[in-house]
């Protein structure tokens, strides 16, 4: 208990730093955000929207701050192989029992991305949304971007295992806030919530049922990205679940991965303990602990067309 909630304090406190960090860099000069127009030495200039805080929606198991352009279409097809404690005998997770999403986004209008996917574990679709409510500018604008996002989740497993069909529904919520500092070097921290209307339970001393887990999990997040070249970056995640479960706490996750970008592709190496993919699962019910070197090899592939 008492470890817990020292863990508890200190991602707290990390947050806190990382958020006073972003707002003491230069948020005493930020402008108008409703104008179009600063002065840069001198010299009047056009307040424009930092471009490529980072290059893709995805920071190896998180969301970014970015939104596509109008009229953009994503496909994305992410994928995590079991873990590596096994070793050579299923050859560090890679002929394990391995997770797989296949999704598809759109951006109809400027700032806003939906979108759906359909994920192995537990046959489980998602719905999701994004809202980017302020951009990083130039030239002493605003000095961070602010986006909001939210994920449906259904899980189509046969009737037998639910009461009802609101059973099958989870949903997440997401602050995210990030900031450009360098052309080599972005950062994000996020504030999550994660709900489930179904939660395991188990008997009690009556013989009746208690729920094992409370239906919601606060969690915090913080990602970072550091270009090697115009094409290749570092990526870097870590995730902490705030609320104290009942009987089963889920482990943060530890995460890393490289970054291939073209014109039309990203492509991440990802290394970190999450499987499930879909952030309310990973968050509620991640088992993988970092230190038991319990992570798993996987990837996202993301291929954009713009209309």
């Amino acid at each position: 208990m008492k470890i817990y909630k020292t863990k508890i304090r200190i991602a707290f406190s990390c947050f806190g730093v990382l958020l006073l960090s972003f707002l003491s860099t230069n948020i005493l000069n930020a402008q108008d955000t409703t104008a179009t127009k600063t002065r840069h030495h001198g010299k009047l200039c056009d307040l424009k929207p930092i471009k490529n805080t980072f290059d893709g929606n995805f920071i190896i198991d998180n969301q970014s701050v970015m939104v596509p352009q109008k009229n953009t279409i994503e496909f994305d097809f992410q994928h995590r192989f079991g873990v590596m404690t096994n070793g050579y005998s299923d050859f560090i997770g890679i002929f394990a029992d391995a997770n797989i999403r296949l999704g598809l986004d759109y951006t109809p209008t400027n700032n806003l991305e939906i979108g759906f996917g359909f994920n192995k574990y537990n046959l489980t679709w998602d719905f999701d949304g994004k809202y980017a409510l302020m951009k990083q500018s130039e030239h002493g604008g605003f000095p961070l971007s602010i986006t909001i996002y939210g994920d449906m989740a259904v899980d189509t497993r046969n009737k037998s295992n639910f009461v009802s069909g609101l059973d099958r529904l989870s949903y997440f919520g997401q602050l995210m806030i990030a900031r450009k500092f360098h052309d080599r070097f972005s950062l994000q921290i996020a504030a999550e919530i994660s709900y489930f209307n179904n939660v395991p339970g188990y008997i009690n001393a009556e013989g009746g049922v208690s729920p094992a887990m409370y239906n919601y999990l606060f969690s915090l997040s913080a990602m970072g990205r550091i270009k090697c070249t115009d094409k290749i970056s570092v990526l870097l995640g870590y995730d902490q679940p705030v609320t104290q479960q009942i009987s089963q706490n889920p482990h943060p996750n530890l995460s890393a991965g490289l970054e291939f970008t073209t014109n039309g592709h990203v492509f991440q190496i990802t290394f970190g303990n999450y499987q499930a993919i879909i952030p309310q699962i990973n968050e509620f019910y991640n088992q993988n602990d970092y230190t038991k070197g319990q992570f798993c090899l996987g990837f996202n592939v993301l291929r954009l067309w713009h209309l």
